[in-house]
């Protein structure tokens, strides 16, 4: 599976058979999408103009945007309703966390976080090898927040995204509070933007961080 992250919490997976998710269009950050992006699935998952610019991916594609379990060009991805905030939704609304798996590697995108670490979100995520994960704080968890969700269940491997690269304009934080506190972790700089991953890649007992730098 060829992941390419395509900036803020946006990425294009696609599996061998040449079936392509994106997930969280965005719009008004600083930066733009590149043009001509085309998927089969789109998930978005919540309704913000940084998550949910539809009009930025061509042709026809299927979205996948509500909680439960979605089957989509043969891939079943499951919703759960969490906040997008620390109190219950009452400053930014509702999130979602999606699952899915494609060639053999199951992955978690996990939208706009905003709640801290808890018993009941671990037991949903504990299954997921890949994680797309938040760590830029102000709109999500932060770098120590989404670092306990690391140190607490241990995923194979976690790619960071909604930071704030040099062309951002969000007032999120870049990057580096969150190495810095990984720093004992495996860490994987990838300027490219683009990483492809197996199962076989996945084998390691210690997590493996994925700092992609977006595809512009």
């Amino acid at each position: 599976m060829k992941i390419t992250y395509l900036g803020h919490s946006c990425f294009c997976l696609e599996n061998q058979q040449g079936i392509k998710v994106i997930t969280d269009p965005y719009t008004q950050v600083g930066y733009e999408l590149p043009q001509g992006l085309t998927a089969d699935v789109v998930t978005v998952s919540h309704g913000h103009f940084d998550h949910n610019y539809l009009p930025a991916i061509q042709g026809q594609y299927e979205v996948v945007s509500t909680e439960g379990k979605h089957l989509a060009k043969g891939i079943t991805f499951e919703g759960v309703h969490t906040w997008h905030d620390p109190k219950q939704g009452a400053l930014r609304g509702d999130n979602l966390l999606f699952k899915w798996e494609m060639d053999g590697v199951r992955i978690c995108h996990f939208g706009d976080l905003g709640e801290e670490y808890s018993p009941e979100i671990a037991q949903w995520i504990e299954n997921a090898d890949v994680w797309l994960l938040p760590i830029g704080g102000k709109y999500t968890i932060d770098a120590k927040q989404a670092f306990a969700y690391v140190e607490q269940c241990q995923p194979k491997a976690v790619v960071l995204m909604h930071y704030r690269p040099l062309d951002g304009k969000l007032d999120i934080a870049t990057a580096e509070g969150f190495l810095h506190l990984a720093n004992a972790y495996p860490i994987t700089h990838i300027p490219a933007g683009e990483w492809s991953v197996s199962k076989a890649d996945l084998q390691d007992k210690q997590t493996k961080i994925i700092y992609m730098e977006r595809r512009k």
